[in-house]
């Protein structure tokens, strides 16, 4: 029978070109060559109308056969084709393990970062919590619970960003201590704590000024706390930082939240006290701020002024790390430039 004949051939020369297709390309081009739509099996089949009742139950089977042995061999070939590209791809990108490998630079902690955390480390082991707060802060916490109302002139020198008419990029950390005070129950013990963390203030940057800057404030509220407590602590402060042989001077100022209020001074580290361009020839550096708390303070947190009393204080890290190391300005610290931080690889 001629259609047979035409099957069989069919069958024979798509089994061929199937085994000699080199891509999944030429493999689906086969595929519509063959079985589709208007493939040549298609083509073929529309012949089956002119055979007898007879013929067509065998060319049916012998063309669902072709089909079946075609799809089969198309169905392997994919597979097989597939399965060498992954190979091919494994092979090129094989990784040679004998090669010396890419050293990486190591970075490491930022020098304020290690200033920071060795004066929490100290305070740690003193017995002091590190406590956390916001910094974008309500007014109310921020100025108010620390004895600065609206109309407050000592409201100017800490000028800040304000989001709304109430709420602020906090000028300082002393508002995490108002927070931690209204929460704390001084009948289990005293409050012993240190607040880290950023401020920011409209400032104009320059060598010494920053708008954005780190502070660390501490606070202590027991009964029966006097100034020669404060005092002992900041000159351990001191020499912990700048060395054994520092000494301190407490110097009058005045500060909204702490009365009395001091200015804490510390032995020029760089000449030993005999003067130079470091201490502008006094044979002193100014370091921080301090006081006993402002009863008004304690009251505004709900403490008893007549039964609890304390100390607080405030330094700033950028500013210490200036003077430990000798750094002379403060934007160097922000600027990201590796050759500045690599001289201050820590521990």
């Amino acid at each position: 029978m001629e259609l047979q004949k035409v099957l069989d051939e069919l069958h024979q020369q798509g089994l061929q070109q199937i085994a000699a297709a080199d891509s999944l390309t030429t493999l689906n081009e086969i595929r519509i060559k063959f079985l589709g739509k208007k493939g040549s099996l298609t083509q073929a089949l529309r012949q089956m109308g002119s055979l007898s009742e007879q013929e067509r139950p065998q060319i049916g089977a012998l063309a669902n056969n072709v089909r079946n042995d075609l799809q089969q061999a198309l169905d392997q070939a994919k597979q097989d084709l597939e399965n060498k590209a992954v190979q091919q791809q494994l092979q090129a990108e094989k990784i040679d393990v004998t090669l010396p490998g890419k050293p990486r630079r190591m970075g490491t902690k930022h020098v304020i970062n290690q200033v920071m955390d060795d004066i929490e480390e100290l305070f740690i082991g003193l017995g002091y919590e590190v406590i956390n707060g916001p910094e974008v802060e309500e007014d109310h916490y921020n100025f108010e619970m620390m004895n600065l109302p609206k109309d407050h002139p000592a409201r100017d020198m800490q000028d800040t960003f304000y989001i709304t008419s109430e709420i602020l990029m906090r000028t300082q950390t002393s508002p995490v201590q108002a927070r931690t005070m209204e929460k704390h129950d001084f009948s289990k013990g005293p409050l012993k704590m240190i607040s880290p963390g950023k401020v920011y203030r409209r400032d104009t940057d320059d060598l010494t000024h920053s708008h954005q800057f780190n502070q660390i404030e501490g606070l202590v509220i027991d009964k029966h706390i006097t100034m020669g407590d404060l005092k002992g602590t900041l000159e351990l402060t001191a020499r912990h930082i700048f060395g054994q042989e520092r000494e301190i001077r407490l110097r009058p100022s005045y500060f909204p939240f702490t009365e009395p209020s001091v200015e804490v001074d510390v032995s020029c580290f760089a000449c030993g006290g005999k003067g130079c361009a470091v201490c502008k020839h006094t044979g002193w550096v100014e370091v921080l701020g301090a006081g006993m708390v402002h009863p008004n303070v304690l009251t505004n947190a709900g403490v008893d002024p007549k039964v609890y009393g304390g100390f607080a204080f405030g330094l700033g890290p950028d500013r210490f790390a200036m003077l430990k190391y000798g750094i002379n300005d403060i934007r160097d610290f922000y600027l990201n430039d590796v050759r500045f931080l690599e001289q201050f690889q820590g521990e």
